[in-house]
């Protein structure tokens, strides 16, 4: 984790070693002091005020009397790069298996997960048009010159995606051939759950209006569940995963004729 931090730290271009430990701190602790700082780093209270200074010009911390508090926006930045960083070559196997059940002509939706993201920077090896909710999908399919709709409603800095009641709307009038979306756990008793409810929502609408649903999973979300479901078993017709799932899973899935697709088994 502490490596995938320092990228994220590299990308927003905080300076010192000395001002990455900071930033860690506040975003650990949410508020930290200088005498702590100072003691811990072995330097003067004066050199810690200078890095909170520096961290505050950047809009990462606040000051306040006697040390500084993590903004929320910096909290959110930081744990949405963090997510990017996480499970790369998983998510981008599942992205590549997933684009082999694309065919040209499909009018596919994305969810602003950063799995789906791993498939929006190779979806334009086929010819298709998209439907997306996430700023970062939208900047890679326009960079890359595939069509997409960009379905608007409340921004959600965390997932840097729109959710709501007209985002909801909208999807409801929406038909894609095919919806690829992610979730943050997986159980048979729960199905595909996520703790962020405003993306639970946007979530179960973009699902609701498939022709056909993928669910890509890297096998880390396996056997755990979070706060609410997107989607249960019959809501999903294939799964898409980087490692053998446990053998409950793979007969709960077959149970449901849900196609399992493994991409540790592809050849």
């Amino acid at each position: 984790m502490l490596l995938d931090l320092d990228m994220v730290m590299d990308s927003l271009k905080v300076g010192s070693e000395r001002q990455h430990l900071i930033l860690r701190r506040a975003l650990a602790e949410r508020v930290v002091k200088v005498k702590d700082l100072a003691a811990e780093l072995g330097v003067h209270e004066m050199t810690v005020r200078r890095d909170i200074d520096q961290l505050a010009e950047q809009g990462l911390l606040q000051r306040i009397h006697g040390g500084a508090r993590i903004l929320e926006k910096t909290s959110e930045e930081v744990g949405h790069q963090l997510r990017a960083t996480k499970h790369t070559e998983a998510k981008d196997m599942i992205a590549r298996a997933a684009l082999n059940l694309i065919e040209d002509g499909d009018v596919v939706a994305l969810d602003a997960s950063t799995t789906a993201l791993a498939l929006a920077r190779i979806l334009h090896a086929r010819n298709v048009s998209a439907i997306v909710s996430g700023l970062d999908a939208a900047n890679v399919l326009a960079a890359n010159g595939v069509p997409f709709l960009m379905v608007g409603g409340n921004f959600h800095a965390p997932a840097r995606s729109f959710v709501g009641a007209f985002f909801m709307d909208t999807m409801t009038r929406l038909h894609p051939d095919k919806v690829f979306f992610s979730a943050k756990a997986f159980s048979p008793e729960t199905g595909f759950t996520d703790p962020h409810l405003p993306e639970v929502g946007a979530k179960q609408t973009l699902v609701r209006s498939a022709g056909t649903v993928f669910a890509l999973l890297d096998s880390s979300k396996f056997e755990r569940r979070a706060l609410a479901t997107i989607a249960t078993l019959d809501e999903v017709d294939v799964l898409i995963t980087d490692q053998p799932p446990s053998d409950r899973i793979r007969i709960v899935t077959e149970a449901a004729d849900i196609q399992l697709i493994v991409t540790q088994e592809t050849p």
